[in-house]
């Protein structure tokens, strides 16, 4: 069981390590990281703008479609913040996912030791939405407490558009596409609403989550961190699949998988018989 484990937890640090690293890898153009992506991924990202404050008093509506303002979940504990938009073809779904698959086995109780806070930056999208997606997603966040510290939130572009500025969140609307470009990731903020640390990815580990959690509760801000950045974007709506760039990424990590899972395997055999 022990060596299951292990081989499972060098394969998903092997595909986690080949899509970070294949979204900034330095291409033999000549030209920058930047300069090397497509157009529209040029100007959307983090800013990581740790230490400044969230504006606490931008009116949303929670899932409910009761009014409220975002200081509303704050005050009292941390609060892990996920920036998605609900029907979200690509990485927001994956996304909330590995966020709370985290959570489920973080040892913190939500509503006690921290809130969540996951806000549309799509001013079209409605309360029923985030009714729905709330209930997709605790589904997979089990723990007790969890409905009442989970919140999803709709809202007005100006809300939207001060809180997106304030946590240093780049994205773009694509005609072609008709969807968002946009970077994956959340952040912690202490408890009277200063950015305290950001997690970059689909996936998070829970001893980091843990960490910022913990460190957030003190009043602490964190140093940041690498830039190394997932894009939701190349989703084909017309023919209702991934483009080239995502397809070719998910094969590059599934090869990665295979070989890392037969290197471990070799090896282990290797041991037995040695032993």
């Amino acid at each position: 069981m022990r060596r299951a484990r292990a081989a499972l937890a060098v394969a998903v640090a092997l595909v986690g390590g080949t899509r970070a690293a294949a979204w900034t890898r330095d291409q033999p153009t000549g030209k920058t990281p930047a300069q090397d992506r497509p157009a529209i991924l040029r100007d959307i990202g983090f800013d990581q703008r740790l230490g400044d404050r969230v504006p606490l008093d931008a009116l949303f509506r929670d899932e409910s479609g009761r009014a409220v303002r975002l200081g509303d979940y704050f005050g009292r504990r941390p609060v892990v913040l996920s920036l998605a938009y609900y029907e979200c073809p690509m990485l927001c779904t994956v996304t909330l996912s590995g966020l709370a698959s985290a959570l489920d086995v973080l040892s913190f109780e939500p509503g006690r030791e921290f809130e969540v806070v996951t806000v549309s930056f799509e001013p079209r999208e409605t309360p029923a939405l985030a009714a729905a997606k709330k209930a997709t997603y605790l589904k997979r966040y089990h723990r007790p407490g969890a409905a009442a510290a989970w919140h999803f939130l709709t809202g007005d572009a100006d809300p939207i558009r001060r809180l997106t500025e304030a946590v240093g969140f780049r994205y773009a609307w694509d005609e072609v596409t008709k969807q968002y470009a946009h970077a994956s990731g959340v952040m912690v903020l202490t408890a009277d609403g200063r950015l305290a640390r950001y997690l970059y990815g689909v996936e998070y580990a829970p001893k980091d989550l843990r960490f910022a959690v913990f460190e957030a509760a003190q009043g602490k801000i964190l140093s940041p961190v690498d830039s190394l950045l997932l894009y939701c974007y190349h989703y084909d709506p017309d023919q209702g699949r991934y483009g080239p760039t995502v397809m070719g990424l998910v094969r590059l990590g599934g090869v990665v998988t295979l070989l890392g899972l037969g290197g471990l395997v070799l090896a282990l055999r290797r041991h037995e018989a040695g032993a």
